[in-house]
């Protein structure tokens, strides 16, 4: 870290001729449970984590905005009077929009010149873009002194990925990388946005994100399908129970009532997400206890539910999870964000971590002809300011 914050420092000197007057770094994430539940109205239990996205600014006295990635070696500027879509520098679009929608709220930024560096590893499924949207927006708010709740933040940035890069995100990966918590995971209505931190000491048991290196396929036209499925399914149950807006209203009871009168997969997508929601609620009380096992027994029948009801898994994913569950000190293995390749996540006691990761490297490898890479996750807080000057 104190090597990125040193390069980060040199290069603004170098590039705008001043040392920066604020640091901030915003972590990724990776979600516990709550697969596709967030579109539903559902609950997530996500946390930020130890891979961040690291920004050094300094307020100018115009409207300009200049910004340099180390990662990509680029400059890209614009305008706050006119923020446009850039299709050369695509990495900016997640500051400009972020900037857009701060704006649309009534508050005037002055522009800045801004150093950035990631090492969220990008296709991870850790969520770099939220890192870089919360970043953007806690380093505007250094340097403009605005007041915006972590909440509000959390808004801004699934605006920006949604209307402005054109991305279709639920609000999870934002609101846990604005205020997740310390050795906590965090536990979120996505209908209310209310939400509460429950403890996890990743002290005593490591979070480890397994990328299977299966580039996830198929995201976009599924995504939709499924979404399209459970619209669906509520459509449905509103006949029998008028009040349901979302999949989030249907209890095991109902579905055990009515499930049969449904088409079959539209039974199975809402099988997943109802059950998926009730796993959410038990988690609340299984981490409060420091029920550790439990949780981890949870997360398998989540990752369980995902693959037969909601048909997300594929090969990869499958080989990677038989590795990990069988691995040194596993308390579970289960696919991460939205399925079809990418990641699984899995928990972890911190004495078996080293074994744990030459195991489901052999072992995967053997299978699956692909050499995976492995992230040693700990719960850390969510995106804020680290030093001013």
């Amino acid at each position: 870290m104190n090597e990125r914050i040193d390069n980060l420092k040199k290069d603004f000197q170098r590039l705008y001729g001043s040392a920066p007057a604020v640091l901030v770094k915003g972590p990724g994430r990776v979600d516990l449970m709550g697969i596709h539940t967030d579109y539903n109205d559902g609950f997530v239990l996500p946390i930020a984590v130890n891979v961040d996205v690291l920004a050094v600014g300094k307020a100018r006295d115009d409207r300009k905005v200049s910004v340099h990635s180390i990662n990509f070696d680029k400059t890209a500027e614009f305008s706050l009077d006119n923020i446009e879509f850039d299709n050369v520098n695509r990495w900016s679009n997640y500051i400009r929009g972020v900037c857009h929608f701060i704006q649309e709220k009534g508050i005037m930024l002055q522009g800045a010149n801004i150093v950035l560096h990631g090492n969220v590893p990008l296709g991870s499924g850790l969520s770099s873009s939220a890192a870089l949207e919360m970043a953007t927006g806690v380093l505007f708010q250094a340097l403009t002194g605005f007041e915006m709740s972590g909440p509000d933040m959390a808004l801004v940035g699934q605006r920006a990925e949604n209307k402005f890069v054109g991305v279709n995100t639920g609000i999870m990966d934002q609101f846990v990388s604005r205020n997740g918590q310390k050795d906590h995971a965090l536990f979120l209505d996505c209908r209310s946005l209310a939400f509460e931190q429950l403890p996890l000491d990743t002290s005593k048991v490591k979070v480890v994100v397994c990328n299977t290196m299966k580039q996830r396929g198929l995201v976009d036209s599924e995504y939709g399908l499924r979404r399209s499925q459970c619209e669906e399914a509520v459509r449905l149950f509103q006949q029998w129970k008028p009040g349901v807006k979302a999949l989030r209203d249907v209890t095991c009871g109902d579905l055990a009532k009515y499930g049969d009168k449904l088409p079959e997969v539209v039974r199975m997508r809402a099988e997943h997400v109802i059950s998926e929601n009730e796993r959410g609620l038990k988690c609340r009380e299984v981490l409060a206890s420091g029920g550790l096992e439990e949780f981890g027994e949870l997360m398998n029948a989540s990752h369980d539910s995902a693959r037969d009801c909601y048909e997300v898994s594929c090969p990869e994913l499958e080989a990677m999870v038989e590795v990990t569950r069988s691995a040194p000190g596993s308390l579970c293995g289960r696919l991460a964000g939205a399925g079809f390749g990418g990641c699984t996540v899995s928990l972890v006691g911190d004495a078996s971590v080293e074994d744990f990761v030459e195991t489901v490297k052999r072992e995967y490898e053997k299978k699956t002809g692909l050499a995976p890479a492995l992230y040693v996750c700990t719960a850390e807080d969510g995106a804020g300011v680290l030093e001013t000057n």
